[in-house]
């Protein structure tokens, strides 16, 4: 590990790494605009230059070169000496940020990136404290450049890192830096819009306001939004992200970096999906069927009621004619609970894996790229957890069942008992499996919205989306990434994990961290929930 001196202080850093990335992981605020860890290396902004110790022509002896260098692009090497803290660097800095603000619009009021943004930042910080722009300043149009996506040129510090992206990362192309000098500018190709499935990352990449989110734009200011770190649902790919929320409702969802799965992207149906979380139609009361009339049922009765059913259906033979349906859209922590209540009063019943939901194939970018070359895949399994609830279920063992078998077996009448679980954002019932469950003595459903197997079951359990809750997903790779709740569910639902846990027999409040304690002393597989290292305080 090779080690150099910056500003008069010895710091380790890895081989191979750019000074300016050794700098900001240990702690310097170096300013950059054009530097990203997971794009190639322009140099192009120049605000990063430093001094650099260098053997004087004549004499030999180590001095400081007369001209700056930028350390975006010189990788440390054992023994070198650079500053940041110079009179020199500072006049650098000053002199780019003027140039950086000559065409800018004083619109930060009105800005989306503002709370956010480093021109704001850098300009406090390295810049000057007033313009000497008197002249009329060089304006260019809004441009609509996508369908989610719009270019504010006006402030666009030609970082190019949008460019890069569509290059390097998505391999589609899309975007282009045109015209010459002081009158180039980001733009599409002609007939191209941006339209790939990872376009809204340039918004995340762009250091200024140039690029914004049409979804998010005039939503909310960045200071009002909290941050909750989760684990997006909407594949087995199992991406990081940071949800942003106020006053119960999301507004908008980041990718958060992790070398292991996403490293710094998500794709648009990530960032996107989430709508489905303030849906209207959200079932909120627990019911269960009397006779001809359907009754609500209070969540603390609840427990008691599904015990003494499920009991009554088990009869004699312990349940060998009951079935638990575990969504791969649960939390492994809620399938365990799930799994412990049902043996604990039918110790015979099958436990099934319910429907994993599968749209076309695997997604790899760049296009076109194989295996080797792939930066991020969007995976044609759209369901969290479906490894984990596998290893739950043979964990568990027992009497287990496929699926389709499960569908069979109760359309035949040999099912007495089913608890299904659903969470699905889409609609995922079908005509075979509403006429299959029919035939049932008992039926639970536990699911986020009104479907035909609500309709005639027996009782009905409000259940919360992902952000929602806490808890694993364990994704296509066997990785188990921990979610928080950010969110609370719509009045008078209660969180799946709490009703689990009460029907499992554990009293108190549910918490994520206390069952996978309870789970890690049966299953060595949820003692470590991996966690992505947090990025430098000054890495953007």
């Amino acid at each position: 590990m090779p080690k150099i001196i910056i500003d008069e202080r010895e710091i380790a850093c890895r081989d191979g790494a750019p000074v300016l990335q050794a700098a900001i992981e240990a702690g310097w605020d170096v300013p950059h605009y054009c530097y990203h860890p997971g794009l190639s290396v322009v140099a192009s902004c120049r605000l990063c230059l430093m001094e650099m110790k260098l053997p004087h022509p004549k004499t030999h002896e180590m001095d400081w070169a007369p001209k700056l260098f930028p350390s975006c692009q010189t990788p440390v090497r054992d023994g070198m000496e650079v500053r940041f803290d110079s009179d020199k660097v500072r006049v650098n800095q000053r002199n780019c940020m003027e140039f950086f603000l000559i065409d800018h619009p004083l619109d930060c009021p009105v800005c989306d990136q503002a709370g956010e943004c480093y021109l704001q930042d850098y300009s406090r910080d390295f810049g000057n404290a007033t313009s000497r722009m008197v002249e009329q300043k060089h304006v260019n149009p809004k441009k609509n450049i996508g369908s989610k996506t719009l270019l504010y040129q006006d402030r666009c510090v030609m970082c190019t890192r949008c460019v890069r992206f569509t290059r390097e990362v998505t391999g589609t192309r899309e975007l282009c830096v045109v015209n010459r000098g002081h009158h180039d500018e980001i733009d599409v190709f002609p007939g191209e819009p941006l339209e790939n499935k990872l376009q809204g990352n340039v918004v995340d990449l762009c250091p200024v306001g140039a690029l914004l989110d049409k979804d998010f734009l005039f939503a909310q200011r960045v200071w009002y939004l909290s941050r909750t770190p989760s684990v997006c649902p909407g594949c087995s790919t199992g991406c990081t992200i940071d949800i942003d929320h106020n006053e119960g409702r999301i507004h908008r969802v980041k990718p958060r970096y992790n070398p292991e799965v996403n490293d710094w992207w998500i794709c648009d149906d990530g960032r996107f999906g989430w709508k489905y979380v303030h849906d209207m139609d959200r079932l909120t009361t627990p019911r269960v069927r009397r006779g001809d009339r359907v009754e609500p049922i209070a969540w603390k009765d609840l427990p008691g009621l599904l015990s003494f059913r499920f009991a009554q259906v088990a009869g004699d033979d312990q349940g060998r004619q009951v079935a638990v349906v575990l969504s791969p859209m649960m939390s492994c922590e809620e399938a365990w609970l799930l799994i412990r209540f049902m043996r604990e009063v039918a110790s015979r019943s099958t436990l099934v894996l319910g429907p994993v939901p599968v749209a076309g194939n695997d997604e790899c970018f760049p296009a076109g790229a194989t295996n080797g070359d792939t930066r991020f895949t969007i995976r044609s399994e759209k369901c969290p957890n479906r490894r984990g609830i596998e290893h739950l279920i043979e964990q568990a063992g027992g009497r287990t069942e496929r699926f389709d078998d499960f569908v069979e077996r109760c359309a035949a009448g040999e099912v007495a008992g089913v608890w299904i679980t659903g969470g699905y954002p889409t609609d995922w019932t079908t005509k075979e499996l509403t006429a299959a469950l029919a035939k049932p003595e008992l039926l639970v459903v536990q699911d986020l919205v009104e479907t035909a197997l609500t309709e005639h079951a027996e009782v009905v359990i409000p259940s919360c989306m992902f952000a929602e809750r806490d808890g694993t997903f364990m994704n296509h790779a066997g990785l188990l990434q921990a979610f928080e709740r950010a969110v609370p569910p719509p009045a008078g639902v209660q969180r799946d994990g709490q009703i689990l846990f009460a029907a499992a027999g554990f009293e108190g409040l549910y918490s994520g961290r206390r069952v996978r304690e309870m789970m890690a002393e049966e299953m060595p597989a949820f003692a470590e929930v991996y966690a992505p290292p947090a990025l430098p305080e000054h890495q953007h």
